[in-house]
C-alpha cells in the first residue's frame, strides 16, 4: 500500500515540472499559437507608358571604301621604294621605282625613228610637189601618181614611229609607280633589287581609303518581315525622321560618329536567310580598319510600351513573362506581353498601366495575394535598388569615420529579406530571374 502510495506521490512531481516548463511557452505564443508575421514591405516603382526605340544590334565588319592593288605595268629591278608603310599617301604618291635606262634607250631609238620618218616624209613632199609644177611638161602622169604613193607612205611611217615613241614614253613614265588614290599603304612583301614583270598576280602593295569606311551588316529575313508587319498593322509606329546608325566597338565603347545606310540588299542568302545591309560611317581620326569586327545599332520605330525592370520579372512553367503589382495592400501577379528589350528592360505592351506600383523588391517568397506594405525605391543603370531619395553609398574616401566600437554585443541581424542593405541599397538576391 505505501508502494503504490510512493509511485503516485512520484507521478504528480513529473507532471508538475512538465506543466511548469510548458508555462513560459504559453505565456510567449499566448493561447492561439505564434502569432501572424503581418505584412511583408516590399519596394515598388510607379511605372508609366511611353514612346520606346525599337532598335536592332547588328554584329558587322568593317571594309574599305576604296582599295587598289598597286601592280607593276612594265617589268624591271626595283631601285627604290619610298614610302613608309602604315603611312597616308595621297593620290599620285610615288610608290616604287623600276630601273629606267632600259626603257630610256627605247625611248631613244623611237625618237630618232620620229626624226628619220619626219625626213622621209618632207623628201616625199617636196618630190610631189615638184612633178606637180612639171605635170604635162617632161613628167608623166605616172611619175607623179607614184611620188604622191610615196607621200602617203611616209606619212603613215611618221605616225607609226611617233605612236612607238609615246609608248616608250610612257613605259618610261610608269617605272615610277604611283598610288591612284588617297588612303593607307600596306607593307610590301618585295624589297629593293626584286625582279618584277607587267602585270604580274602578286601585287607589290595595297593602298585602302578608310574615311569615309563601309560597314557590312546581315538581317534576318523573317525579322525584317515581322518589322515590316508589325508597321503595318498598327502596333510599331514608324518615325518620322529615323534615327542614324549607331556603332559599338570591340571594347564596348560607342562609336561618337552616326551611320547611314546605303544599300538595303536584294537578294537573300540561301544558306543562312539574312538580307546584307551596307552602312557608311566617317571616320576621320582612322579609328576603324578594314576588316575590324563592330557591332551596329539601328532603330526600325518606336511602341508606346511600359519599361519593366527584368529583374522585377520570372518566367512560369509555360514560359509565360509575369511580375508583381501592389494593389489595395496585396501582391498581384500579372501576365505580361513583351516585344522585345531596351537598356536591359523588357518593352511591355499589355499587363500593365501607368500609374501600376510594380514590386521591384522583396520577391523572395513572395505569393499572389499576399498582404505587402510598400516604400517607394528607384534603381540605377547598374540594377541597384536604393529607397527613394536616399544617397548612393558613399565612397573610402567620402565616408564618415566610424564611430569607437562598442563593447556591448552586436544585436542580431534582421533576417526579413525586405530589410534595407546598408546605404541604402536593397539586396540583389531578391530579384528573380528575368528571363533573359
Amino acid at each position: 500500500m505505501k508502494t503504490i502510495t510512493h509511485l503516485s506521490a512520484l507521478m504528480m512531481v513529473a507532471l508538475l515540472a512538465l506543466a511548469t516548463l510548458a508555462a513560459p511557452s504559453q505565456a510567449q505564443h499566448g493561447p492561439g499559437g505564434p502569432g501572424p508575421a503581418g505584412p511583408k514591405e516590399v519596394g515598388v516603382i510607379e511605372v508609366a507608358r511611353q514612346d520606346v526605340p525599337v532598335t536592332v544590334e547588328l554584329p558587322g565588319r568593317a571594309v574599305a571604301y576604296q582599295r587598289a592593288a598597286i601592280r607593276p605595268k612594265v617589268g624591271g629591278e626595283i631601285t627604290s621604294i619610298p614610302y613608309e608603310a602604315g603611312t597616308e599617301v595621297e593620290a599620285g604618291t610615288v610608290l616604287f621605282q623600276i630601273e629606267d635606262e632600259t626603257l630610256a634607250a627605247e625611248l631613244t631609238a623611237r625618237e630618232v625613228a620620229v626624226t628619220s620618218a619626219q625626213s622621209a616624209l618632207s623628201g616625199a613632199q617636196a618630190t610631189v610637189e615638184r612633178y606637180r609644177r612639171l605635170s604635162g611638161s617632161g613628167v608623166s602622169r605616172a611619175d607623179l601618181e607614184a611620188a604622191e604613193v610615196a607621200l602617203s607612205a611616209a606619212e603613215a611611217n611618221l605616225g607609226a614611229a611617233e605612236a612607238q615613241r609615246d609608248l616608250a614614253r610612257l613605259a618610261l613614265r610608269r617605272t615610277e609607280i604611283t598610288s591612284p588614290i588617297s588612303g593607307l599603304v600596306s607593307v610590301t612583301p618585295f624589297s629593293v633589287g626584286d625582279i618584277v614583270s607587267a602585270a604580274q598576280a602578286d601585287a607589290l602593295t595595297e593602298v585602302a581609303q578608310t574615311d569615309p569606311i563601309y560597314v557590312d551588316v546581315s538581317e534576318s529575313r523573317a525579322r525584317i518581315l515581322r518589322h515590316q508587319q508589325s508597321l503595318a498593322d498598327g502596333s510599331m509606329q514608324r518615325l518620322g525622321a529615323p534615327d542614324d546608325a549607331r556603332m559599338t566597338l570591340e571594347t564596348g565603347e560607342t562609336y561618337p560618329l552616326p551611320g547611314r545606310v546605303l544599300s538595303p540588299g536584294a537578294e537573300v542568302s540561301a544558306t543562312t536567310g539574312t538580307v546584307p545591309i551596307r552602312l557608311q560611317f566617317d571616320n576621320p581620326d582612322r579609328r576603324i580598319l578594314p576588316g575590324q569586327f563592330v557591332r551596329v545599332t539601328l532603330t526600325v520605330g518606336q511602341v508606346n510600351a511600359v519599361l519593366v525592370p527584368q529583374r522585377a520579372t520570372s518566367r512560369s512553367a509555360g514560359g509565360q513573362l509575369t511580375a508583381f503589382v501592389a494593389r489595395d495592400g496585396k501582391a498581384t501577379e500579372v501576365a505580361l506581353t513583351e516585344t522585345g528589350t531596351y537598356q536591359n528592360a523588357w518593352m511591355v505592351t499589355e499587363g500593365l498601366d501607368s500609374g501600376d506600383a510594380l514590386i521591384l523588391d522583396g520577391l523572395n517568397n513572395l505569393r499572389d495575394g499576399a498582404e505587402v506594405t510598400t516604400v517607394a525605391v528607384t534603381i540605377d543603370e547598374n540594377g541597384v535598388v536604393r529607397d527613394k531619395g536616399e544617397a548612393p553609398e558613399a565612397t573610402d574616401a567620402e565616408a564618415p569615420a566610424k564611430p569607437p566600437e562598442s563593447t556591448e554585443t552586436p544585436a542580431t541581424a534582421s533576417a526579413d529579406p525586405a530589410s534595407p542593405a546598408p546605404g541604402g541599397a536593397r539586396p540583389q538576391g531578391e530579384a528573380t530571374s528575368g528571363g533573359g
